[in-house]
């Protein structure tokens, strides 16, 4: 579930903060019916802080689902990077942007990842952190 590409594809702008709450209450609508029925889904909204992750976690539990976190450790650079080769957003991205909101992540720590199934962490270790 990526409201980034479902956006894309419905024609709305990727800024257009009403549009991605409404794609996201709509993915976590199909996502719920999917769980109960054994599913495997992937969330890839930007969750930022532990709250949110805290959340999803709880919500998809209650549903019977095991959940697993997986998020990218890179730095800057390399998010960069990839933000250039996408060239999805109107307007662009800077890298001043991508550097506040890098300052605002906060990382999954040790506790945090102990609260989630089998199999979470990181999901590129150190040598595949390239673009």
């Amino acid at each position: 579930m990526c409201p980034d590409e479902w956006m894309q594809d419905l024609g709305f702008n990727l800024w257009d903060r009403g549009a991605r709450s409404r794609v996201e209450s709509l993915q976590w609508t199909m996502t719920q019916e999917l769980l109960t029925l054994g599913a495997t889904v992937v969330i890839e909204w930007g969750t930022w802080g532990r709250q949110e992750r805290d959340d999803l976690r709880v919500r998809a539990r209650q549903l019977g689902a095991a959940v697993e976190l997986r998020y990218l450790d890179v730095g800057l650079d390399v998010l960069w990077a990839r933000v250039r080769a996408r060239e999805l957003e109107d307007p662009p991205i800077t890298r001043d942007d991508l550097a506040v909101w890098f300052a605002q992540f906060v990382a999954p720590d040790a506790d945090e990842l102990s609260l989630f199934d089998q199999g979470s962490g990181e999901f590129l270790g150190p040598a595949d952190r390239s673009v």
